[in-house]
């Protein structure tokens, strides 16, 4: 069940503090290793190993280990070992007495046993150089005495991996490391071996430790929370429903002044919620005038707040007037001090000292009447704006003739400060006016470039407006033909149709011959003709543009080298090669302007009829 418990342990590794071990008697030392059980002479009863380290005392007398508890407590859920024992510490092993096993010390000379990094966490250890006939209770006997085992996995070879409740427990198991292990009292090699004790990693203490550090933050989150609960502040009370009742009470805290700013809220938010209505509105009209009657107490207190302040004032104005004829005094002292009569009787040093103290009293004293000096010009205009005076001016009132005289140096240095400020102002303006001088040529300079761009664009698209009114006029006109032509051709189709309806009549009546019948369909195709000619005639007009001249060559080469005549399509497409602009409906309007240069003949029946245009131009010379 152990065994079982244990799976999934691994080994890793730690870096410890070299630990000083040392014997009282080291010939007892040898004698007992050379012997393989004899107690060292001189040891009984000693300790193995100072308080300061989480480690047992052994009772040679009972021949087993003593109660183990860990001196340094631990942090709970920190899983942190104590810090190590200091260096100069000697740590004194002795030989341990089990049951079924004697554990041997190494030699104090040897260096310690070296350990891997301690995994956070851990409570498992790897136990490694164990006898061959170790079974796990002997295992379980020598290692019990550390503290409480939860798991042991023992493999066929010579090493273990043991679990325990507690992580201090681990350190304790780390100090049997080096130490030999006897089986009995039998020397065979099978029943002895060196232990090597290390610290291992194993998946079930990484996963209690993560939940440690897990809980530990969820408490630190919770700590941190309330600490924020506990300093934020506190929110506003929130504002409870209109009803009479507390209306009532409303308006006994309005007349309260104590109460009256957490009233006024309360007020104010009613009547944004839209309370007020005609059988509330009374009620609200009183709280309202009861509103307005802390009016004149606010002002009261504003007049009284005031006149402290002025109080106040007039206190640090006379207390600044007692400092300043103390500097004044000062400064005459100093201007005594440097007069001849006691300027000579001074030492060097002396004088030196006299000179920087005159300088610092004279700066701070200047500083102190312009400070007063400040406040009496806030004093005299805040009189002239009540008085409604333009600029009244009052004398200084000076009872020593040093500090009129500083207060005319002062007002020459201010006014001479004031003439430098208006001469930069002077220039700043010149300067100002300059800049915008400049930037107003920039700025005209930019527009007349824009109005010369606007009115180039403008002339061009005037431009462009003209030659699609000419456009727009050609096509009104060619449209107007073209519907001239349909309404002559229909009108000339009525007209053929009444003259069969005739032909057909009288030829059922008068029985005429079928010469005559032809020689009425040769008449009436002729003044079917005649009138298409009288059209034609009509529409063939002088050319208008030298760009028809060029068409009409064009037209005309190409349709002599086609002498079975082409279509209007094909014909469209080869002048659309030269201009891509030209439509099939210009092209064919054209042709049928001029009917002595071109002719329009029908072939096929049916699907398969086909119009086609030749050039008869040849024919029409000869014929004339």
């Amino acid at each position: 069940m152990m065994a079982a418990a244990a799976d999934g342990l691994g080994s890793i590794a730690i870096d410890t503090t070299q630990l000083n071990m040392s014997v009282t008697d080291p010939t007892a030392w040898a004698t007992a290793m050379n012997n393989l059980g004899m107690v060292p002479v001189g040891l009984p009863g000693q300790q193995l190993v100072s308080d300061s380290i989480c480690v047992p005392g052994f009772d040679p007398s009972l021949n087993m280990m003593t109660g183990i508890t860990p001196i340094n407590p631990m942090i709970p859920g920190l899983g942190l070992v104590p810090p190590p024992p200091p260096t100069e510490v000697a740590v004194v092993k002795e030989i341990i007495h089990c049951k079924s096993c004697t554990l041997f010390p190494q030699n104090p000379n040897l260096p310690p046993p070296s350990t891997r990094e301690r995994p956070p966490g851990c409570k498992t250890v790897f136990v490694g150089g164990l006898p061959e006939n170790a079974t796990e209770e002997i295992i379980q006997e020598v290692f019990e005495q550390c503290g409480d085992i939860t798991a042991i996995r023992k493999s066929k070879k010579n090493f273990c991996h043991i679990r325990f409740a507690e992580e201090f427990m681990v350190d304790k198991a780390i100090y049997l490391s080096g130490y030999r292990m006897r089986l009995g009292s039998s020397t065979d090699k099978k029943d002895s071996g060196r232990l090597h004790v290390d610290f291992a990693q194993a998946r079930d203490d990484f996963y209690e430790w993560e939940c440690k550090q897990r809980m530990r933050a969820r408490e630190e989150r919770h700590r941190r929370k309330l600490e924020e609960d506990r300093l934020r502040p506190p929110s506003p009370p929130a504002i409870m429903h209109y009803s009479e009742h507390e209306a009532a009470l409303l308006a006994e805290k309005l007349k309260d002044d104590s109460k009256f700013s957490e009233a006024i809220t309360v007020l104010l938010s009613w009547i944004e919620r839209g309370e007020v209505n005609r059988r509330s509105a009374n009620q609200f009209y009183s709280m309202v005038q009861s509103a307005n009657s802390h009016v004149r107490r606010l002002m009261n207190e504003k007049a009284t707040h005031e006149q402290e302040m002025e109080e106040a004032k007039e206190n640090f104005k006379n207390a600044l007037t007692g400092i300043l004829t103390q500097f004044e005094q000062i400064v005459a002292v100093f201007n005594a001090s440097t007069r001849q009569k006691a300027w000579d009787h001074f030492s060097k040093a002396q004088r030196k000292n006299i000179d920087i103290w005159r300088k610092h009293s004279e700066e701070l004293r200047n500083a102190q009447s312009e400070q007063l000096m400040g406040i009496r010009r806030e004093e005299e205009m805040e009189m002239s704006d009540d008085e409604n005076c333009d600029s009244p001016t009052k004398k200084m009132r000076v009872d020593e003739s040093a500090l009129a005289a500083q207060a005319y140096a002062l007002k020459e240095e201010n006014d001479s400060l004031r003439w430098q400020l208006d001469a930069y102002r002077n220039e700043v303006e010149l300067l100002k006016q300059e800049k915008e001088q400049l930037f107003r040529t920039e700025e005209n300079l930019t527009k007349d470039q824009q109005l010369q761009f606007l009115q180039q664009t403008m002339q061009g698209m005037q431009q462009q407006l003209l030659t699609i009114q000419e456009e727009l006029n050609n096509k009104k006109s060619e449209l107007e033909q073209a519907k001239e032509e349909q309404s002559h051709t229909q009108a000339l189709l009525k007209v053929l149709q009444e003259q069969l309806k005739g032909t057909k009549e009288l030829v059922e009546t008068n029985g005429h011959s079928h010469e005559d019948a032809n020689e009425i369909n040769v008449l009436t195709v002729a003044l079917v003709n005649q009138d298409r000619e009288n059209n034609i005639e009509k529409r063939s007009q002088g050319l208008k543009s030298e760009k028809e001249a060029l068409l009409i060559g064009i037209i005309s080469t190409f349709l002599h080298v086609h002498p079975f005549g082409a279509n209007i399509e094909y014909l469209w497409s080869y002048m659309q090669q030269l201009d891509s602009k030209i439509s099939a409906n210009e092209i064919e309007m054209l042709l049928m302007r001029l009917p002595r240069m071109f002719k329009q003949e029908f072939t096929g029946v049916g699907a398969t009829l086909e119009k086609r245009w030749k050039l008869c131009a040849f024919e029409g010379i000869k014929t004339t």
